[in-house]
């Protein structure tokens, strides 16, 4: 289960990893918190309400072309997460985890990735307190049998965006070889046309920088040091 801010997030952060996973027949389920109306980009769209319904489009051909078999978008503010009520998001993806039932849960981690947007260090606190509460008997009796999680990855990064505040990214635990993938990744990118313009400027970076995705363990369900792994899913149990 990948937890998102914005549709684009899914292919732009995360898409080597998922599309792994899809290509290993995992079940991939990817929970997007907003529509975003607030992007800078905004193709053909006249008004907010067009946009967000043109980008709930193109997240879901992402979506196909990454082989992710269910997703959803949910009715957030778009740059306005860090307003909301905690306790409502927290609760809300934990509805989605137990719900869905995941092994492995992705977000993004609390420095916000490599363009540090607020939304993206909120979706990572909310979906932190999700994972843990998800399986707690104490927190949101009314939202489904309890369910926890295996493992948490907040995705970080070894290179920055130029022209950006520079992240303060976590020390990776995971690296992904996604040479693979690439193209289906950079494919999925371009399912969003309104953000074009994102995707040509980011494409050299990702050509020099891109092979690799790097990812953090930020809980487990058994106790162990921090180690250095190729494989998001090895030592998952049943």
């Amino acid at each position: 289960m990948c937890v998102i801010a914005h549709p684009d997030d899914e292919c732009f952060a995360f898409g080597g990893a998922l599309a792994l996973a899809a290509e290993r027949g995992v079940e991939i389920y990817a929970l997007c918190l907003t529509d975003g109306q607030a992007a800078t980009n905004r193709g053909t769209a006249a008004s907010g309400k067009e946009l967000g319904k043109m980008r709930r489009e193109e997240f879901a051909a992402s979506c196909e072309v990454l082989g992710i078999q269910k997703h959803e978008l949910l009715d957030y503010q778009d740059a306005q997460l860090e307003f909301s009520n905690f306790s409502q998001l927290a609760g809300d993806i934990v509805e989605h985890i137990r719900s869905f039932r995941p092994h492995v849960v992705l977000t993004f981690g609390s420095d916000g990735a490599a363009n540090t947007h607020v939304d993206h260090t909120t979706v990572s606190a909310a979906t932190s307190a999700a994972f843990h509460w998800a399986g707690n008997p104490k927190r949101y009796l009314d939202r489904g049998p309890l369910h926890q999680p295996q493992r948490l990855f907040y995705q970080t990064t070894n290179f920055f965006l130029p022209e950006r505040h520079k992240p303060l990214p976590a020390p990776w635990t995971l690296t992904l070889d996604i040479t693979s993938v690439f193209e289906k990744k950079m494919e999925a990118f371009r399912k969003h046309t309104s953000q074009a313009p994102l995707e040509q400027q980011v494409r050299g970076i990702f050509l020099t920088h891109g092979q690799n995705e790097h990812y953090t363990l930020a809980a487990a369900i058994v106790p162990q040091p921090a180690a250095q792994s190729t494989d998001m899913f090895e030592g998952i149990g049943e």
